[in-house]
């Protein structure tokens, strides 16, 4: 009886010291970006399938909640260093112009009643907006930011930590 205490305490124990490095480590920027890029565009695919009003509002709220964080993160921290390493005068600019159009679109549906084909054809614009601006930042902007040498880590570490600020934010605000 004692064995099995032991095998399975120092399996707990095991386990956790292999755990801990990786969860002590943020991921890298663009690590984090994706990932919310992958989050946004599932929650554009369930609305599409969604035929119930309450469901559409929920992921509404949530697509919205995802991009204005996800955005705000981007332009307080990545953009200003991308736009510094690459002293870039296009990509930067044009990924703030697209924001603020999604931006426009979030503050058109965020709370709003879903109802009528308007509603569903602002999702939808917005969607592929996102999707332009995805494809446009993963294609061109990561690679390039990447190859000018940023510190990934570290600015993954202040987005994630600003990102957990502006979700807590948000959320206290509902």
């Amino acid at each position: 009886m004692p064995s099995t205490t032991t095998s399975s305490t120092t399996s707990r124990r095991s386990a956790t010291r292999r755990t801990t490095p990786a969860r002590a480590k943020s991921p890298d920027a663009v690590s984090l970006l994706r990932a919310d890029h992958k989050l946004v565009s599932e929650l554009f695919e369930q609305f599409e399938k969604s035929r119930s009003t309450a469901k559409k509002q929920q992921l509404v709220a949530q697509i919205c909640l995802e991009l204005t964080v996800h955005a705000q993160v981007e332009e307080e921290i990545f953009y200003p260093e991308v736009q510094a390493a690459l002293k870039d005068k296009t990509l930067v600019p044009e990924a703030r112009v697209e924001h603020q159009s999604i931006k426009n679109l979030i503050a058109a549906v965020d709370g709003v009643e879903p109802g009528g084909e308007d509603y569903d054809a602002k999702v939808k614009v917005m969607s592929e907006w996102v999707k332009h601006h995805v494809k446009e930042e993963q294609n061109e902007m990561f690679p390039k930011a990447k190859k000018a040498g940023l510190d990934m880590a570290e600015l993954g570490g202040r987005i994630l930590q600003r990102k957990q600020e502006l979700m807590a934010q948000e959320q206290a605000k509902h």
